[in-house]
């Protein structure tokens, strides 16, 4: 990445059975911030993740909603790519915690290093060093 490179504004979404536990997981466990958080009681109508080297999650409950969604999700249904420093550290507290590790740290042959989880809804996490490719001039 460059300088020139702006801020994310893609923001990958989720639902969640149990919104708030899977909250706490990402935040606890993984290591996001708890930006915003909004609803009631166990439903969570929108929560802000953010990761400390950018961007981040948007997720809520996905009961309740009733049959008008107009963003209906299947909670389990979501996989993400997330670039990290600490692979070792993010693994040995997933691990920790009880995440199903679907791939082991690894080193792959465009340069990165990390590893695959399940959350405890069921979905995909990876963690690497790769930053992607340098945008074009």
């Amino acid at each position: 990445m460059t300088d020139t490179t702006p801020p994310p504004t893609v923001w990958p979404s989720l639902r969640a059975n149990d919104a708030r536990a899977l909250i706490r997981f990402l935040v606890d466990v993984v290591g996001f911030e708890e930006t915003a958080v909004y609803g009631d009681d166990d439903t969570v109508q929108h929560c802000q993740l953010s990761w400390p080297l950018g961007g981040g999650v948007m997720l809520g409950s996905a009961a309740g909603r009733g049959d008008d969604d107009k963003w209906a999700l299947r909670p389990g249904s979501f996989g993400c790519y997330v670039v990290a420093d600490d692979i070792d550290g993010i693994y040995a507290r997933v691990k920790g915690a009880g995440a199903e590790i679907t791939e082991e740290p690894t080193r792959t042959d465009y340069g990165s290093y990390g590893f695959a989880m399940l959350d405890p809804e069921g979905n995909r996490w990876s963690f690497g060093t790769y930053r992607g490719e340098p945008r074009k001039a």
